[in-house]
């Protein structure tokens, strides 16, 4: 994967991420709020929200990049950090990549459990 504007990171991530079971590609279904996110089994996990990758992953780990500087808070413009969603604060492409695959694989795991 290589660098590029964050359209473009973002685009790529959708192309690695989209030929895996149960997964929606960005544009795919209903128009509103996740439209233009990557879901696995319908659940959101990861977006691309004013230029920033936006992930979904467990809270111990949300904090660990809160604390090291990796990550900011996500409020989705309520004024309030939503515990599970983080704000990914590097532009390499290979981190985006590597904290994409811990979000499908939470959010893939949290699917499973439901049934």
């Amino acid at each position: 994967m290589s660098g590029g504007t964050p359209a473009e990171r973002f685009a790529l991530l959708a192309e690695e991420f989209g030929g895996r079971p149960e997964v929606t590609p960005p544009g795919a279904g209903p128009r509103g709020f996740g439209a233009d996110a990557l879901k696995v089994g319908g659940s959101i996990f990861a977006m691309l929200t004013r230029d920033k990758l936006v992930l979904k992953l467990p809270r111990v780990r949300v904090v660990e990049l809160l604390s090291s500087g990796e990550g900011r808070p996500f409020d989705a413009g309520k004024g309030t950090p939503m515990k599970e969603w983080v704000v990914v604060a590097d532009d390499d492409p290979l981190t985006w990549r590597d904290l994409a695959e811990e979000a499908y694989t939470f959010v893939s795991a949290r699917r499973g459990a439901r049934g």
